[in-house]
């Protein structure tokens, strides 16, 4: 059955990393906005933030715009999920004899190696512009696996907005909220620079402590509770979201 499930799953998701060769600007165009971002901050608003950080300002800044990057590709697995919907595709998969897991998964891993490219690209533009690390081989595979775990959890959420969507607008609309998340947070500029009530928000949001955790890995600096609250954080919307999601799969096909 294991061996089933897996081949399903391999077979589907080369079905769907062909979509993306065949269409390279998907990774292209959700890289386009992160490099946007960062050129804006680095030679535009990075003079006039003070963030008290012993790095330069795109070291401060590029956890934040890693997690922008990966928001903004996620939005592509809800996209093609809603195409395959209208598209009576799902309905031929049920028809012939594959594991019903395997279509979701199929989606999720396409979007982990997408958004992993993604990441890499705006890391190597990063790096051009100033980004340096003196982080042990440990501290980068550390970076990894959360960006990795940030990628599934937020690529579940998109699945459940691809299955509940009823229009294109709808299903990569969603995205929007979590592009938007890291701008309230530690990503660009300290919290405690913040009104009251913003600076609250700001400290007890996930993207903060994962930020944070990212920011002091870079740095060779200590994580403190940052890394648990930020892995609490990921593991319960990672569980949650994709429970509501093999739920809402059944649902659509019963």
């Amino acid at each position: 059955m294991t061996t089933h499930v897996l081949g399903d799953t391999g077979v589907l998701t080369g079905r769907s990393l062909r979509h993306i060769l065949r269409s390279p600007d998907t990774i292209i165009t959700t890289a386009v906005t992160p490099v946007a971002l960062m050129l804006l901050f680095v030679f535009v608003l990075g003079g006039a933030i003070t963030t008290g950080y012993d790095g330069s300002y795109v070291d401060y800044m590029l956890p934040g715009i890693l997690l922008i990057t990966i928001a903004s590709g996620v939005a592509y697995t809800s996209y093609r999920l809603f195409l395959d919907l209208q598209g009576g595709i799902f309905e031929r998969f049920q028809s012939m004899p594959i594991a019903r897991s395997s279509v979701l998964w199929a989606h999720v891993l396409t979007s982990l190696a997408a958004n992993l490219v993604s990441v890499v690209i705006v890391t190597g533009v990063a790096l051009i512009l100033g980004f340096r690390s003196g982080a042990s081989v440990g501290a980068w595979l550390a970076v990894a696996g959360i960006l990795i775990l940030f990628t599934l959890a937020l690529t579940w959420i998109a699945v459940v907005a691809g299955l509940s969507a009823k229009s294109i607008d709808g299903a990569s609309g969603f995205s929007y909220p979590l592009i938007f998340l890291p701008f309230i947070s530690s990503a660009f500029v300290p919290t405690d620079s913040m009104p009251g009530p913003v600076a609250w928000f700001a400290e007890n949001q996930p993207v903060t402590s994962i930020v944070d955790t990212l920011r002091a890995l870079f740095a060779q600096q200590s994580v403190g509770t940052d890394i648990w609250i930020a892995l609490a954080w990921l593991v319960g919307i990672l569980v949650v979201a994709y429970l509501a999601a093999v739920a809402l799969y059944r649902r659509k096909l019963s």
